[in-house]
């Protein structure tokens, strides 16, 4: 299909690292992939003692982390290859952070929070609540980036620093260098480009040059302008870009369009500037996915898919990529023949999709005050998070664990893991509504803890870490002439996730089912074999396996408990005050936690054991769902998705005989549909069989592009461990092998 693509494709594979070598995505940026030429600057050892031996002292922070990042950028190696169309960065492992980031917040955490960072400690290494300062939430005003460019965006600034006094120099000053710094290394890639003889050079540096004089004026150079800004602010600054685009199709659409009418480009030759595009991210192999969203209703009520869409679509299928991950905004108007091409990939494997239900979603972020425009317009942000465009920032403050609640409801508060009094003493249980109000309180007591702990940290987050890149393409916060971290935005907001919550529910039920209901053992005798880790009781926790009390299946039980709790969580978090004058919004969504908490706690009265995964998101503990996609709809939908107003999303696994056929289509939209209506968020689907996942465990080199969604994100199954494996297979095991109906 591409001329030159699918030659250059092993060459862009390992333009990061090596993809035949081990690799941690989690480590990504530590990394190198092809040598870059030594004489374009200096090894990363080089870099690391250069900007130890500057002198920072005495500047602002702003300034002295934009003469951190201008040294980096002055100093790596660079590349303009013959194999790729997008530039090489040879030191992206955020350097500049060991000088300014890592010692300011050091210094922080051991003086004035030092009380609130030791209570973080805590919680951290008991799995109560995963807490820490988060930047990786960041999505810019491309459409200012995409009229201004670089240079624009200093000018801009300098405009609007005249409008402020003093108070505000630190915050200018910081654009100003950090921007100069970036404009001087775009024109250094450009110099570079000039040298190169090979057949791509020409195209490089014409790019270079107009990115270094002013916008974009084509879409290749608009895609390039993303690539830089996302490896300047993710790698060198320290802030994650959470989406490529304010809906890619449509930042990048005025540019195709164009193009196609001036002849500039052909839609072939676009397509496969697309493809070494979103190659970029699929070699980075960020564990959680690049995220990029499409789609999203117009101020007409339409759909703003357009042929670019499509485009998109189709290149991403072609070949065969999870990442960059990609967002549908979903709603009525979703054009039909755009749906069954999407849902025609996520059929045949294709994991990399979630499907965002606008009129769920505009529901939830009008919930916290945004307008109906707001709303419409919003960013899909990360996994599946909305934001304003171009006005909100929101940090993750903690992921609490319910789960550890309802230990502590147990153990009057005292936690086995730690060996410490972490939650509250609640006293004698002498009846199920004392155990649950002790988990209540145990609950609030997480949650009030957590909200503490993040307050005290927020007005820090802007000295800590300065936004300076990011606050630039930001029209608000220089008007505010303040930090877009610093209550330089109009919605400075917080968020407190929710995790665990349907193994909870079930840890809950069975503790009322077996001990107050059916007595057959009193609250101390379970204790005793929760310690044990259920030794010497499999025939119990058989019973409470199977138990019909679990969240997942339409249990009327089950769904009043689960809804309850979670209106309970998102009482105490949503509209509090954060410490940056914003609110707190609660989010049902768990990342990695599921796993990582999951380690940390004990065994419960569910029948999970010591260190096994809990529940992720929105959806049942695994393999606790026994009656169905529809049932599980239901029980989901009925905690009111909007209340969660920054996320909530539902993983549904399929067998592959559910959508089979050329009724495939239409069953999963209507899924999809069902969710939609009963005001859901997020979606997202699994579809493989229970054969496929073993076969490719015994015979991983003949699936080697076998995907699976993990909660936001996407991997390939032969990176997961065993025991991650194993987990899947117990999931999709208990999946009816039905078609369900809408």
């Amino acid at each position: 299909m591409f001329k030159t693509f699918y030659e250059d494709r092993p060459f862009i594979e390992r333009k990061y690292h090596d993809p035949k070598k081990p690799f941690d995505a989690y480590k990504r940026r530590a990394y190198h992939g092809y040598d870059y030429d030594p004489a374009t600057g200096m090894t990363d050892e080089e870099i690391a003692a250069g900007l130890r031996e500057l002198d920072l002292s005495g500047l602002s922070h702003p300034v002295a982390k934009a003469r951190a990042i201008r040294f980096v950028l002055e100093n790596t190696r660079i590349d303009c290859n013959e194999h790729d169309y997008f530039v090489g960065f040879y030191t992206w492992d955020r350097q500049a952070k060991a000088v300014t980031f890592e010692p300011w917040k050091k210094e922080l955490f051991q003086g004035i929070l030092a009380e609130e960072n030791a209570l973080a400690e805590d919680l951290n290494r008991s799995g109560a609540v995963t807490i820490w300062p988060d930047f990786d939430h960041v999505v810019p005003d491309w459409n200012s980036i995409m009229r201004l460019g670089f240079a624009g965006l200093r000018q801009r600034a300098r405009e609007n620093r005249e409008l402020h006094g003093e108070e505000s120099r630190a915050f200018f000053d910081g654009i100003e260098e950090e921007y100069t710094a970036v404009i001087n290394f775009v024109d250094r890639l450009y110099r570079h480009a000039l040298k190169q003889t090979h057949p791509k050079a020409k195209a490089y540096a014409e790019c270079l040059r107009h990115l270094r004089d002013g916008a974009p004026t084509d879409i290749y150079e608009a895609m390039q302008l993303i690539f830089l800004y996302f490896m300047i602010s993710e790698s060198v600054d320290f802030y994650q870009v959470r989406s490529l685009g304010n809906g890619i199709d449509a930042t990048l659409y005025p540019f195709y369009q164009r193009d196609l009418e001036t002849g500039r480009y052909t839609r072939e030759e676009i397509r496969e500037f697309l493809a070494y595009f979103m190659m970029q991210w699929a070699a980075i192999g960020n564990f959680w996915g690049q995220p990029m969203y499409l789609g999203g209703t117009d101020e007409k009520g339409g759909s703003k898919i357009n042929p670019l869409s499509h485009d998109i679509i189709e290149v991403y299928g072609e070949l065969g990529l999870y990442n960059p991950k990609i967002q549908i905004k979903y709603n009525k108007n979703l054009p039909e023949d755009f749906l069954n091409k999407v849902l025609a990939l996520v059929r045949n494997g294709s994991c990399g999709f979630v499907f965002c239900c606008e009129p769920g979603m505009m529901k939830a972020v009008m919930g916290y005050g945004a307008t109906y425009e707001e709303a419409r317009t919003m960013d899909i942000r990360g996994c599946y998070e909305t934001g304003v465009r171009a006005n909100e920032v929101s940090a993750a403050t903690g992921y609490v664990n319910p789960l550890k609640a309802v230990h502590y409801a147990l153990n009057d508060g005292y936690d086995s893991v730690v060996q410490k009094q972490i939650g509250l003493r609640t006293g004698k249980i002498s009846s199920f509504e004392d155990f649950y109000r002790a988990f209540l309180k145990q609950y609030e007591n997480l949650i009030e803890k957590t909200i503490q702990i993040a307050n005290a940290w927020d007005p820090y987050m802007g000295v800590i870490n300065p936004s300076s890149l990011y606050s630039a393409t930001i029209e608000t916060s220089l008007k505010n002439g303040r930090d877009g971290y610093g209550g330089g935005v109009k919605y400075n907001n917080s968020a407190l996730l929710n995790c665990g919550l349907a193994t909870a529910v079930d840890a809950i039920l069975a503790v009322w089912e077996f001990v107050y209901e059916k007595k057959e053992l009193s609250l101390e005798e379970w204790k005793g074999i929760l310690e044990r880790n259920w030794e010497g009781a499999e025939v119990l926790r058989a019973k409470v396996l199977n138990s019909p009390h679990k969240y997942g299946n339409g249990d009327p039980l089950a769904d009043h408990y689960a809804e309850a709790i979670s209106r309970f969580f998102c009482a105490r978090v949503n509209g509090r005050k954060n410490g940056r004058g914003g609110v707190y919004k609660a989010i049902l969504h768990s990342a990695m936690q599921f796993v990582r908490q999951g380690e940390k706690t004990q065994a419960t009265p569910d029948g999970r054991k010591f260190g096994d995964e809990i529940s992720k998101n929105a959806s049942p503990t695994p393999g606790m769902d026994r009656n169905g996609v529809t049932a599980l709809i239901h029980s989901a939908t009925k905690l009111d998705p909007p209340q969660y107003m920054e996320s909530f999303c539902l993983d549904v696994m399929l067998h592959p005989s559910t959508v089979e056929g050329e009724r495939g289509n239409a069953v999963m939209k209507s899924l999809i549909d069902t969710y939609m209506e009963r005001n859901g968020l997020s979606i997202q689907f699994n579809v493989f069989s229970v054969d496929t996942l073993r076969e490719a465990q015994l015979h991983p080199e003949k699936y080697q592009n076998l995907q699976v969604r993990v909660c936001g994100w996407s991997v390939l199954w032969n990176n997961l461990s065993r025991r991650e494996q194993d987990a899947y297979i117990c999931r999709i095991e208990h999946q009816k092998r039905h078609r369900p109906q809408k």
